[in-house]
């Protein structure tokens, strides 16, 4: 009987996303989890333990939560607990002005679609002192980490342009997996620029142009997404080439989404982070109507933050009926975690000079970010020092993107296995020396070169013993396979 058939199989599956693909969380992710449960059962190994730099989850490679935002949270969480004396004062003035926001005085209930208000009015407050440019909260989304925001614009521009032509979108290469994941899940077409390797991974307006123009015959393009800081590459863009983006995308008539979530990781001195917002402002009426979203998150910076799941988008010059169907396309989903707003409140209304949790605060913020750019330093100077590897400074964000020159022979190798050669090399270090990072080909990358990602995310003492691990495991690969 037909009835007995199963409905949903494999087979009958959304074709799009049985073809979605996301790398951080793929098959080295798997394989890594499996020797994790080996290691367990007393397997032996050589060595005792995996260590996950695939993900840029904070936490989970030991970095400690900040006081201040778990105070909020446990205060929010228990308003019981505001009776003692055991938490600061200003801690406690800010849950109950929070508390005041939600409705039954309860994070346990529903926020309004947009964020709670008082949440929405402190991004509008961080993002003026910011960029020193008016913010209306009114155009301030909170959402379910910064990804379910960017699905939210990409869901809005998923609309096919004349003769019924995909809507294409231009992202990076090397990009990260959630654009790519989005674009075929949602069947939209993805339309690749390159950044340039061998100029600290910059981006070139006549790169964006050849792709642009490539891609018209398949698709109507539609927007441009920018990843700054970046990621996987650590390159922090100029406040020119910010500017050279804008131009492009106003002449060519393309929403630009500025994915700005590592916003507070920039460890050179020579870069600092200037927002799309301020910089299309700056650019003066020739690009007032220049659309734009931007996204930020609780997972990156300094509090890394990821199982909370706090995030907001700001919009720009969207009309009135658009955002009244931008809301109504958020409220199928009620309302992001209120846990997570409560997060990125404190994230964008830290404590203040002269309040009891600031000069505490202020230790733990600096500990975070100069660990971070310690590693960062670390990380390429130890790399460029490896035969057959090289690697750009990491100039922000969480990552390094190094190139590796892979012996023809591991190549062939590798090709004869149905492997590409990074995920091959990849596989191999895993399996050697319990490092789990991820191949190149999962954020894209030129032919004929191969790279992967790695986190500096580790702690200092265990990141010294995981440079040391790769050296020694790359030289012997190199002795094996050349």
């Amino acid at each position: 009987m037909s009835g007995s058939k199963p409905v949903l199989t494999k087979d009958t599956i959304n074709p799009h996303v049985k073809n979605m693909e996301y790398a951080v969380r793929g098959p080295i992710v798997l394989k890594a989890a499996n020797i994790e449960e080996e290691l367990k059962k007393g397997v032996e190994k050589p060595f005792t333990e995996v260590v996950r730099a695939n993900i840029g989850d904070c936490h989970a490679t030991g970095q400690v939560p900040l006081t201040f935002l778990r105070q909020v949270l446990a205060l929010a969480t228990y308003p019981e607990l505001m009776n003692g004396s055991t938490f600061p004062a200003d801690v406690k003035d800010r849950v109950k002005r929070l508390l005041g926001g939600c409705k039954g005085g309860s994070i346990g209930s529903y926020s309004a679609s947009p964020g709670v208000e008082v949440v929405r009015g402190d991004i509008a407050q961080f993002i003026q002192e910011r960029d020193g440019q008016k913010c209306d909260a009114d155009n301030i989304f909170l959402s379910t980490g910064a990804s379910a925001g960017i699905k939210t614009i990409l869901e809005l521009l998923n609309a096919p342009g004349e003769g019924g032509k995909k809507p294409g979108v231009m992202i990076p290469i090397p990009q990260y997996p959630l654009y790519s994941a989005t674009l075929t899940e949602f069947n939209m077409h993805q339309i690749n620029y390159y950044l340039n390797e061998e100029n600290h991974w910059s981006l070139d307006t006549s790169e964006l142009q050849r792709a642009l123009d490539a891609a018209r015959e398949c698709c109507h393009p539609k927007a441009i997404c920018v990843i700054n800081p970046g990621n996987p590459t650590g390159q922090v863009l100029s406040k020119e080439n910010i500017q050279s983006i804008i131009k492009f995308a106003h002449k060519e008539g393309l929403f630009i989404l500025a994915d700005e979530v590592y916003q507070h990781n920039v460890y050179d001195p020579s870069k600092q982070f200037h927002s799309f917002k301020k910089v299309l402002s700056e650019m003066g009426p020739a690009y007032a109507s220049q659309q734009l979203a931007s996204f930020m998150s609780t997972s990156k910076g300094y509090m890394g933050e990821c199982g909370l799941r706090g995030g907001y988008f700001e919009v720009v010059n969207l009309d009135s009926d658009t955002m009244n169907l931008l809301k109504k396309c958020l409220t199928v989903s009620l309302c992001p975690p209120v846990t997570g707003q409560v997060a990125m409140d404190c994230v964008v209304n830290p404590p203040k000079p002269g309040e009891p949790s600031y000069d505490l605060h202020t230790k733990e913020k600096k500990a975070v970010l100069d660990g971070l750019k310690a590693k960062a330093e670390l990380v390429s100077q130890t790399f460029n020092a490896i035969e057959g590897i090289s690697c750009n400074a990491v100039q922000g964000a969480m990552y390094c993107f190094p190139k590796v020159d892979i012996p023809p022979r591991a190549v062939q190798h590798a090709k004869s296995q149905n492997m590409t050669p990074d995920s091959f090399y990849c596989f191999e270090l895993l399996e050697k020396t319990g490092l789990c990072v991820v191949p190149g080909s999962g954020f894209g990358q030129r032919e004929g070169t191969h790279h992967f990602r790695t986190t500096i995310l580790p702690q200092i003492e265990k990141f010294h013993q995981v440079m040391e691990k790769f050296t020694k495991f790359h030289k012997e690969f190199l002795a094996e396979w050349k």
